[in-house]
């Protein structure tokens, strides 16, 4: 038997064990690093515990705003409105008397 017949024998030997480690390879490779492997799971498991943090954070916020909106829908009284503005803004109405006085004498 010459030498080149052995190293074919044996070549056709390795041949379907270094395709089957090969496709195992592969299919491992993928399992980790994949589109859907355990890395990438991995990541979606953080981003789905941060979105999660964001919903509550927005439920919250949504809550105060709905407080605030309800508020809102009381009855309030348009001139204790108006008096609390120019008091605010220090303004008076033209058709308001003034009465100015000295700093010393301020009443509140």
């Amino acid at each position: 038997m010459s030498w080149a017949r052995k190293i074919r024998r044996k070549a056709r030997a390795a041949v379907p064990p270094l395709v089957f480690l090969g496709l195992v390879a592969y299919f491992v490779n993928h399992a980790l690093e994949g589109e859907r492997g355990l890395r990438a799971s991995g990541q979606r498991q953080l981003e789905l515990t941060q979105a999660r943090a964001d919903l509550a954070r927005a439920e919250a916020e949504a809550a105060v705003w709905q407080r605030r909106v309800a508020a809102l829908s009381v009855v309030i009284d348009t001139d204790a409105v108006d008096e609390r503005a120019r008091a605010q803004l220090d303004l008076s109405d033209p058709a308001d008397v003034v009465v100015q006085y000295d700093k010393s004498q301020r009443m509140f």
